[in-house]
């Protein structure tokens, strides 16, 4: 018959053909498998990679500007690095979506409306997935040491007051990952040892946690593993 059929075999669809691999451990709260961003021609992070097993907290550390927060952002979905991949509790980030669901973030100062009291930005904030009860954050406020009766609107609150209203809204619809940077930032003593107090048992209960703190103790005493970031490299 003219030409002689070609025979195609798996090894010959292979040389033609890459296959993307998904990690097996598909399960883990956050997978970066070795994403690097550049920006105005500036290297901000260099083949990074991390991971975070559910139930854990990891720590990140390093002075500013050391990649730190806009590792964060990439994998919250708000900066698309030029290489690599990231999920986040089995998705992979700006493939299946765009944003990670499930997920609490503090990046950089929680940000609020001023002329709204604490329990209102956080009642409008639940109103978008619809998924939290009055009651919920009623709790959620009172766990991380506010008043959610008190009538002061938010442009009239502490820094430490503000953060702990930060850290309200990311864990109020109890996410099983949490990503948070400089959580602790104008918390006293006794607000520090709550708020590790109330990370603690988002652990226990399976969460992942990466945070980013300057702070040594709060890494020593909350992390299972400190990773140490400088010029965009993650050691």
């Amino acid at each position: 018959m003219g030409d002689k059929d070609t025979e195609i075999t798996v090894d010959s669809i292979s040389e033609n053909m890459t296959v993307e691999k998904v990690p097996d451990d598909k399960d883990t709260g956050i997978i970066v498998d070795s994403i690097s961003l550049t920006l105005g021609g500036n290297h901000i992070l260099k083949d990074v990679s991390l991971k975070v097993e559910k139930g854990a907290i990891v720590g990140l550390q390093g002075r500013n500007g050391s990649g730190k927060t806009m590792l964060m952002k990439c994998i919250c979905g708000f900066v698309r690095p030029q290489k690599g991949r990231i999920f986040v509790s089995g998705q992979e980030i700006f493939k299946d979506t765009d944003f990670p669901r499930e997920t609490g973030i503090i990046i950089e100062t929680p940000g609020f409306i001023p002329y709204y009291s604490g329990y209102r930005n956080l009642k409008i904030l639940a109103g978008i997935s619809d998924r939290v009860s009055r009651e919920k954050i009623e709790e959620t406020m009172r766990t991380v040491g506010l008043d959610p009766s008190l009538k002061r609107h938010i442009k009239t609150y502490s820094l430490g007051m503000r953060q702990r209203l930060g850290i309200a809204q990311a864990i109020m619809e109890d996410p099983s990952v949490l990503i948070l940077d400089e959580p602790f930032n104008g918390l006293d003593e006794d607000g520090v040892t709550a708020m590790r107090d109330v990370l603690l048992g988002m652990r226990d209960k399976g969460t992942s946690i990466l945070i980013a703190s300057h702070n040594a103790d709060d890494l020593k005493i909350l992390c299972s593993e400190v990773r140490h970031m400088h010029g965009g490299v993650l050691d």
